[in-house]
């Protein structure tokens, strides 16, 4: 029997067996549900692939057991839904279901690394940053409230995707687990930039200024727009949308969390910078996850295409931060930004398996301990040693003893 999944916004929609070789579609309003063959017996069972809901419906009325052939191989299927038949980590398996054996143990270590890295946003000390908020230039606050306005809504885009493609497109258990902690995390994120906000700007008419901010600032709206399209694109391949994705979190956030060291190196904003090594942090995880998950495709766009994507998200980071929303605001040099942003580009192609294009060095020396390249690598960096107790132990090394003194 043929399956159809159902597109992203459309609801919950698939075909439900009823008793031999009978189909029923299903609708409803969370996510999409996957066909299932089950026995003659089992006469009427359904069962969601994401979030782990049953559906269930009338056996009496065979009607609408009947699903058109037409239907099913309409214009929803595309070259890439066939093509994903030839990726591994794309093609349907019951053993989707479960996560042991591991048979993808660099994408699991990747999963408990994460785990062991959790925070939340009550853990962040930010009653020191109010004295020194106040005592900000003009310019200093205006760049740090607008960057705080963009980060507060890309981490939701982020989610976006990870919702809508890819934990419907993956079939691999253990990428499955690693993109539903990364939404997890990202959630944190996204409630940390709107705390920040909350906490600095006390004009209730600019805090809902900030918090529309793919909607009140130009600028914002236009890298938003640009990760909104490849969400939307139902012609991109899978690994075209790694890649861009990777560079939303790669690209677009790098000039963002070195502007915010930089106030660190300056010794301002203990809470503002703390929360920004956790979530550089995190993102250079999620980075680098992205790159594990790009080696794994079979059918990977060309290195040419791969440097398009790229080096068109760094174009849009080059603009926002020295022409839209500029360092100079905060005393950074502009023209280093845009070599750093480049340099960070440059580090994204090596981890996809590319050589550089920009050829670009690390011009600020306060970033070699968390940037992409350099004596402390990014993606293994654990700020302040803050990990979560025994995530990352063997199973073996937790064994029970009568042996403890009393």
């Amino acid at each position: 029997m043929g399956r159809r999944e159902s597109r992203a916004g459309a609801g919950l929609t698939g075909s439900l067996e009823l008793g031999a070789g009978r189909t029923q579609r299903t609708s409803g309003p969370l996510g999409s549900c996957r066909s299932w063959r089950w026995p003659a017996e089992l006469s009427f069972l359904s069962a969601c692939s994401f979030g782990g809901v049953c559906a269930m419906g009338d056996p009496e009325r065979p009607e609408a057991a009947r699903l058109d052939q037409d239907e099913r191989s309409s214009s929803d299927t595309n070259e890439n839904e066939i093509k994903s038949n030839e990726e591994p980590l794309l093609r349907k398996s019951s053993r989707r279901f479960v996560i042991f054996p591991i048979q993808y143990p660099d994408i699991w270590k990747m999963y408990k690394q994460a785990q062991a890295s959790f925070w939340t946003a009550e853990e962040v000390d930010l009653s020191k940053d109010l004295p020194h908020w106040n005592k900000l230039k003009a310019d200093e606050k205006y760049f740090i409230s607008h960057i705080l306005a963009f980060f507060a809504a890309s981490d939701g885009i982020v989610n976006e995707n990870l919702v809508e493609r890819f934990s419907q497109e993956v079939q691999v258990p253990e990428a499955r687990c690693f993109y539903g902690f990364q939404i997890l995390i990202e959630n944190v994120h996204s409630e940390m930039y709107s705390l920040l906000i909350d906490t600095y700007i006390r004009d209730p008419k600019k805090r809902e200024f900030l918090f529309n901010a793919i909607e009140t600032m130009p600028y914002v709206k236009k890298k938003a727009d640009w990760a909104l399209r490849w969400i939307a694109d139902r012609k991109s391949t899978f690994g075209e949308r790694v890649v861009a994705f990777a560079a939303v979190e790669g690209v677009f956030f790098s000039g963002s969390f070195a502007a915010i060291f930089w106030l660190k190196k300056r010794g301002l904003m203990p809470g503002l910078t703390f929360s920004n090594e956790l979530i550089s942090r995190d993102e250079g995880l999620h980075c680098d996850f992205a790159c594990l998950m790009f080696q794994y495709l079979v059918n990977k766009p060309s290195e040419e295409r791969v440097r398009e994507i790229i080096v068109d998200a760094v174009k849009i980071e080059q603009e926002f931060l020295t022409e839209a929303l500029p360092v100079g605001l905060i005393g950074m040099n502009c023209i280093l930004m845009k070599q750093y942003i480049e340099f960070v580009a440059d580090r994204l192609l090596v981890e996809l398996g590319f050589s550089k294009f920009f050829q670009a060095e690390n011009p600020f020396d306060f970033m070699e301990n968390i940037s992409l390249e350099g004596k402390t690598n990014f993606f293994e960096k654990r700020v302040s040693e803050y990990q979560r107790f025994a995530v990352m132990a063997e199973t073996t090394d937790n064994v029970f003893t009568l042996d403890a003194d009393f």
